[in-house]
């Protein structure tokens, strides 16, 4: 797994606030994806997640959680544990949980850049400098013959949830009108460009903010080195069709499917 699934690396502490966070792990890498690619960052991973991907990289995050429970003074000393300035709050999907919004808050009274990776079902106000939105496709839900990773959850229960609260167009665009955004789609398939084109043309009939291109941002789908051989050059293709940018996962390339990284 790309997460890391002990919790005995946390060492959380055995008392915590009424802000607590269940927190995966949190580590220092660089920035795998996106417009930042290749900064070194701190990464905070949330678990818990509201939608079942089959793809998913990080499913003891997200529900087959490992977790230990940190306050929002406890995890900035955390994050201050490590040099630089920028952290990633991610997950799971971090914006399920209240106790994002006083997170976010302290990192940047502290001075960090955050960047918030959400798949924009839910929108929160705080500090934020960067949201990378993944707004899942179609081609993300789950199926007898793509389950969620993992095995075990229930595949029908999860399919039908899964599609129904998959996309909010309404917190999609209340995101992409309060932020700075990057709107970042797992590509399975040349079928999935019809959906983010349709997709990207409703959120700039219904924002006031500019989407530009380059903001529409097409990363192959795969968690190892051998899955991303298969997808890479397609999405590399597409994007140059359509204008979108490319993004790499720059953390598989060079770790392949590592936890912590």
């Amino acid at each position: 797994m790309p997460v890391n699934a002990d919790t005995t690396t946390l060492d959380a502490p055995d008392a915590v606030g009424p802000d607590a966070l269940p927190i995966n792990e949190v580590f220092h890498s660089l920035q795998g994806e996106g417009t930042l690619v290749g900064v070194p960052s701190t990464f905070v991973r949330i678990s818990g997640c509201n939608l079942r991907c089959w793809f998913c990289d990080s499913y003891h995050t997200s529900w087959e959680p490992t977790h230990g429970w940190f306050d929002v003074a406890a995890l900035a000393a955390r994050v201050a544990d490590y040099d630089g300035d920028h952290v990633v709050v991610t997950g799971g999907e971090p914006m399920i949980h209240d106790g994002v919004e006083p997170l976010l808050t302290e990192l940047s009274d502290r001075g960090y850049h955050t960047t918030v990776e959400t798949n924009g079902t839910v929108y929160r106000e705080a500090p934020i400098d960067l949201v990378s939105i993944s707004p899942k496709l179609a081609s993300s839900t789950p199926s007898e013959t793509r389950p969620p990773a993992g095995g075990d959850a229930a595949v029908g229960t999860w399919r039908d949830r899964h599609e129904r609260d998959r996309l909010d167009c309404e917190s999609l665009a209340a995101l992409v009108d309060a932020y700075d955004v990057q709107l970042k789609f797992v590509v399975t398939g040349r079928a999935d460009l019809a959906e983010i084109e349709a997709l990207v043309e409703e959120l700039r009939s219904v924002t006031s903010a500019r989407i530009r291109n380059r903001d529409v941002l097409l990363m192959p789908e795969g968690t190892t080195r051998e899955r991303l051989a298969d997808t890479r050059e397609l999405t590399a293709t597409l994007a140059l069709e359509h204008g979108y940018r490319y993004t790499p996962r720059l953390h598989v390339d060079l770790w392949n499917d590592a936890p912590g990284t």
